[in-house]
């Protein structure tokens, strides 16, 4: 317990000025001739010239891409790495990163500072963390921060199953409209840049790099995104 508690007091003092993140979600093992890896890269850019810091596990694979991408872009990039004994190592393109030793504490991190969601495709780690960002909205734990899922193909089995989850009533029809499931990264962007826009009054700044992202004006809430106590 303790050692989390220390770990949550370092990630927000580490973090507190991050600034308006979106946290992408994706698989550590695409290596860098992944065809998804060349995607995460460009979703680390684009993310990063509409304003915003990006921020992901910190790890390899799909999570480097990302960071990379930020970074070649002159974006600001995080990370909230996670402590384990096989897959996970902190990336090289990441200005800022905290290490966690559990995974609820990344995830409180992960979730603290952002104002939308991505998922890139992932294994069981991207799909808990996806799930989790779903829940949080469903239930209002969290303001409703726009959610995308990168690759039409890929998330196609979960896409059947949650429209399974509506038919049988386990889930309202409603819920299927939190994501937006789409292969063209401009309409993620321009989606995930007019909802925070309309909801909470986030507009880009007029030059963006790592000291310039988005300006927040009337920001629904509190101080931060998913209203945590610091």
């Amino acid at each position: 317990m303790l050692r989390a508690i220390r770990d949550l007091v370092h990630g927000f003092r580490s973090l507190q000025s991050a600034g308006p993140c979106v946290t992408v979600f994706g698989s550590a093992r695409c290596a860098s001739d992944h065809p998804y890896y060349q995607i995460g890269r460009e979703v680390g850019r684009r993310l990063t010239e509409v304003g915003f810091t990006v921020m992901t596990g910190g790890g390899p694979g799909l999570m480097e891409a990302v960071n990379r991408g930020a970074m070649e872009a002159n974006g600001r990039s995080l990370g909230c790495n996670i402590r384990l004994p096989v897959e996970q190592s902190a990336n090289r393109y990441v200005e800022r990163s905290v290490s966690c030793q559990h995974f609820f504490v990344r995830k409180v991190l992960l979730f603290k500072y952002s104002y939308a969601f991505v998922a890139l495709p992932g294994g069981f780690g991207t799909v808990d963390e996806l799930f989790e960002a779903l829940t949080l909205i469903q239930t209002g734990k969290i303001e409703l921060f726009p959610v995308v899922l990168i690759g039409t193909a890929y998330w196609r089995p979960i896409v059947a199953l949650l429209e399974q989850m509506a038919s049988e009533g386990m889930a309202d029809t409603s819920d299927l409209a939190l994501a937006l499931v789409t292969d063209d990264l401009d309409e993620a962007t321009q989606y995930i840049a007019r909802l925070t826009g309309a909801r909470f009054g986030l507009r880009p700044s007029k030059r963006l790099g790592r000291a310039e992202g988005f300006h927040t004006a009337e920001r629904i809430g509190t101080a931060s995104a998913t209203q945590l106590p610091v």
